[in-house]
């Protein structure tokens, strides 16, 4: 890379502030604006030095690149208006609101020759790729198994959008799980759901399970709760996020003809050398690499630049990629509203979960 690519930021919010403290880090990329459409926010954002405009239009002309973090009902809008300015697009998951408008997205960066990704970050963690690169050793896959529940705080929920339809796990967390399921074991065809919400009793679920059939022919089981405690989840299992617990407990387990994996931690279990994998003989454990902690958003925003400047990237998720995560997460509600399974492309597409 020759010179900092000049980036944006559209939206101010939480996970706004973050991807504007990881591009201003970034060697590799030049803050050129920070779109803000709010006057007051605006002033606080002037306040603190930051180059903010009001609405796209006035970003600099040398803007080459956008981060959509504004609210999902708004994805869309800001990802049009942006690759009409000629900008590539990375925007915070779900690519949009709909499975429509996450297509429409798809189709005008790709008629354009604009880059789209979508912002799953847990790709870039290096144990992520290294898991996808051991996976092989265990054979055939057969079946995976996952596993998140943080007790979410009671005074989570005092705020009123957070109770509302479509505000659950299933729609706020989930997709983040099935984009790495996909990632690592390629795409789900079909999905059923159960749904609870008896311990929060709100009319939201706050606990669901899921069964998973691949596209390999192998099954996979999720249960996803934001009322049950415990240390099995993802931000637990890593500490990617310093505001969570951190247990450093795998989260999934991956089984095949020829052996079993752990994730985060890479755990691999295998037959001994010269004797039949199976249940007459034990398994012998080795134990995952270690990797260096890193800051998944600032690596993810490190390879967006270097694909707008010319580079090719296959771990960040593509357009095509966060339309399949968001179409199974939209596939487990619709199948725990409807008692029934759901394949792969039968999803309506003005559908949105709530």
């Amino acid at each position: 890379m020759t010179a900092a690519i000049p980036l944006c930021v559209i939206g101010a919010g939480q996970i706004g502030m973050r991807h504007i403290e990881v591009a201003q880090a970034l060697p590799s990329v030049d803050l050129t604006g920070v779109v803000e459409p709010d006057p007051s926010r605006r002033a606080t954002l002037v306040a603190q030095g930051l180059p903010v405009v009001a609405q796209i239009a006035d970003l600099p002309l040398h803007t080459k690149a956008a981060v959509i973090a504004t609210p999902t009902p708004q994805h869309f809008s800001a990802a049009r208006a942006a690759f009409e300015r000629g900008l590539a697009v990375l925007v915070e998951k779900p690519t949009g609101a709909t499975l429509n408008e996450a297509r429409m997205l798809i189709d005008q960066a790709k008629s354009l020759g604009l880059p789209l990704f979508t912002g799953h970050h847990r790709r870039c963690h290096p144990f992520s790729s290294a898991a996808r690169d051991i996976l092989p050793k265990i054979g055939q896959p057969i079946g995976v198994q996952g596993f998140w529940s943080l007790r979410k705080h009671d005074t989570y929920y005092d705020v009123p959008w957070r109770c509302a339809p479509g505000a659950g796990p299933l729609m706020t967390n989930l997709s983040h799980e099935i984009d790495l399921l996909r990632f690592l074991f390629g795409d789900i065809v079909e999905t059923s759901a159960f749904l609870s919400h008896a311990a929060r009793n709100l009319q939201i679920e706050d606990t669901a399970t899921l069964n998973l059939r691949f596209s390999s022919g192998s099954l996979g089981s999720f249960l996803i709760s934001d009322a049950g405690a415990s240390p099995w989840a993802f931000e637990a299992a890593c500490g990617e996020n310093p505001d969570l617990a951190v247990s450093g407990q795998d989260y999934i387990r991956a089984t095949g003809t020829q052996g079993a994996l752990a994730f985060p931690s890479l755990t691999l279990w295998q037959g001994s050398d010269g004797t039949a994998t199976d249940w007459k003989h034990p398994l012998v454990r080795v134990k995952g690499a270690e990797f260096a902690a890193i800051d998944p958003l600032q690596e993810q925003m490190r390879r967006f630049a270097a694909v707008v400047d010319g580079g090719e990237d296959n771990i960040l998720c593509s357009g095509d990629d966060g339309l399949a995560a968001l179409e199974i997460s939209l596939a487990a509600t619709l199948s725990g509203q409807t008692g029934m399974p759901v394949r792969t492309g039968s999803v309506p597409g003005d559908y949105t979960g709530a």
